[in-house]
């Protein structure tokens, strides 16, 4: 039932690790070779290659784990899927209908500790059920604001025979997304744009999970509005884009964050205000009126107090607000409001002082994305690498960008870029790490090299767990407290050891050449890139603070 479930829902890959409470499961996915399994070492790195598979794709993730122990290691991969809205369905073994309660081996309430990191689970208890819980379980995974969707299926229900019946549709009672915008909202909204000066986009992941950026680069081209992305959405407009400030928050632009604090509107669409783009809440966009357009309406008015709200899916909204536009709004209104942020960029803008001496991460991101461009989807891990990346390389298409907002999970970069080769093999998959965090899921170079799955991990290396060390330096007058990584492993033998390839870079010329083989051979490989020890990620926004007071430099 469940690898039928899995083909009339069109997967085509999953990744998974075995055990004795999913074993059932497992002997049906060899007998019956319908999709390709891929066996990671470890069952957090088989959620995050989902995930980063579904990022990439558009589609729902599939991951399987056992019971106890295999599920809590999955635990973290759900909670990272669940905080950036990622559409999967991970399905785990449990002990016996007759066990559960007993402290069996290998027993955990799986769906008591999922509860709070997933969008909906389920504790199958008759076979019978089976195939009506496949078909929503991928439903509510993929429908409304997206999520991960948990299925614990204990080892004598998977041993049970039934008849397998597929449902055509679901219509859940208490479970039924809002499509369409409310037309009279709509037409305030648009009110509130004509009487607006100082309007501002903001853009956030849900611009992504609806699949519309299209409409979206319309309607930043009607209007004329001046426009920022959250880290979730970089990508949404190109790169180049003259109405793209930037990414605002902790790490934005200085463009980004003043065009916040001086708009009188602001739309926000498909964010959430995070604590990391907001800053103080009662300072952000304290003069602005706010349009607030999701499909969760829970997400709107949770944080800040909405003038004009709108519940929908974005793509919808978007494409019934653009006609409107066209008849109401002249993009020349909010000519002077551009060339006053295009001012502050140049001002301010986003650089780095570099160096031949040493080498730069700054400049290493940069020039990756001069030699690939769109060519590459890239993935992160979390630190202060992700802030650069985010800063510095030339997104421009989307989901180009697949890393941990919302949780901020290390280790996930590697993982993650696993699956994304999966979805999108058309595309070279790099994944910017750091010395710490590619540490936390390094067994899966076995699974890379025995998937034959090319990854390139560029790992930013400066023997520090730099984000809380540049926090350490900042904030709590240098003391170092466990963030000093002087003791490493040697990468390029252990890439070699795995089977994969390993290049150690200490110059521009090294990295520049190491670079084009790492490009060339297909094959996994780490970088080890040793980059300038002490280098900051600026500008910055202190935690609690205002978007308008940033530090835009940092001396010793």
């Amino acid at each position: 039932m469940v690898i039928e479930a899995l083909r009339k829902e069109g997967v085509k890959t999953v990744f998974g690790y075995p055990g004795g409470a999913i074993m059932n499961v497992y002997d049906e996915i060899y007998k019956q070779n319908y999709f390709e399994h891929i066996l990671t070492r470890h069952e957090q790195a088989a959620v995050h290659a989902a995930d980063g598979y579904a990022r990439a794709k558009g589609d729902v993730g599939v991951a399987f784990v056992t019971s106890g122990p295999g599920f809590t290691n999955a635990v973290t991969g759900l909670a990272t899927a669940y905080m950036d809205s990622v559409p999967m369905v991970v399905i785990s073994g449990q002990v016996p209908i007759t066990m559960i309660g007993t402290d069996a081996f290998q027993e955990i309430d799986a769906v008591g500790i999922s509860r709070s990191c997933v969008k909906h689970n389920y504790l199958v208890k008759d076979v019978s059920e089976l195939p009506r819980i496949l078909k929503e379980a991928f439903y509510i995974a993929r429908t409304g604001r997206p999520g991960p969707v948990h299925i614990d299926i204990p080892k004598d229900v998977t041993a049970q025979m039934g008849e397998f019946v597929y449902p055509k549709s679901i219509k859940l009672k208490t479970y039924k997304p809002n499509y369409k915008g409310n037309p009279r909202q709509i037409k305030k909204a648009i009110e509130l744009m004509k009487e607006a000066k100082r309007p501002v986009f903001y853009l956030g992941g849900g611009i992504m999970s609806s699949s519309a950026v299209k409409p979206i680069r319309e309607l930043v081209d009607l209007s004329g509005i001046p426009t920022v992305e959250t880290l979730m959405a970089r990508g949404a407009l190109p790169h180049d884009h003259p109405l793209l400030f930037g990414m605002l928050g902790m790490h934005g632009s200085y463009a980004a964050n003043m065009a916040m604090s001086e708009a009188d509107l602001m739309i926000a669409v498909g964010a959430r205000f995070d604590d990391r783009v907001t800053g103080k809440l009662s300072e952000f966009a304290k003069h602005a009126r706010i349009i607030h357009i999701d499909i969760d309406p829970s997400s709107i008015g949770k944080l800040v107090d909405v003038d004009v709200p709108i519940v929908g899916d974005i793509r919808n909204v978007i494409k019934e607000i653009l006609p409107k536009i066209e008849n109401n709004i002249d993009k020349n209104n909010y000519s002077s409001w551009v060339e006053l942020l295009k001012r502050y960029d140049e001002l301010y803008p986003l650089t780095f002082e570099d160096s031949n001496e040493v080498i730069k991460p700054q400049w290493v991101i940069k020039r990756v994305g001069e030699l690939l461009g769109d060519k590459a989807i890239v993935t992160t891990d979390v630190g202060q690498h992700q802030m650069w990346a985010s800063q510095f390389y030339p997104f421009s298409i989307p989901r180009q960008f697949v890393t941990s907002g919302g949780l901020g999970t290390m280790g996930f970069g590697f993982p993650a870029a696993m699956g994304v080769k999966r979805a999108r093999p058309d595309k070279i998959s790099i994944n910017f790490s750091g010395d710490g965090s590619i540490m936390m899921n390094i067994q899966e170079l076995m699974t890379a090299v025995e998937s034959k799955i090319p990854v390139i991990n560029i790992i930013l290396n400066n023997n520090y767990l730099g984000m809380v060390r540049q926090w350490q330096t900042f904030f709590y007058d240098k003391r170092y407290a466990s963030t000093d990584l002087s003791m490493q492993p040697d990468f390029v033998k252990l890439a070699e050891s795995f089977g994969g390839v390993g290049f150690r870079c200490e110059t521009k010329e090294e990295f520049e050449k190491a670079f084009k083989e790492a490009v060339e051979c297909n094959r996994v490989v780490l970088m080890d890139v040793v980059v300038d020890r002490l280098e900051n990620v600026l500008p910055m926004v202190p935690a609690g603070g205002t978007l308008y007071n940033m530090m835009l430099d940092f001396k010793e």
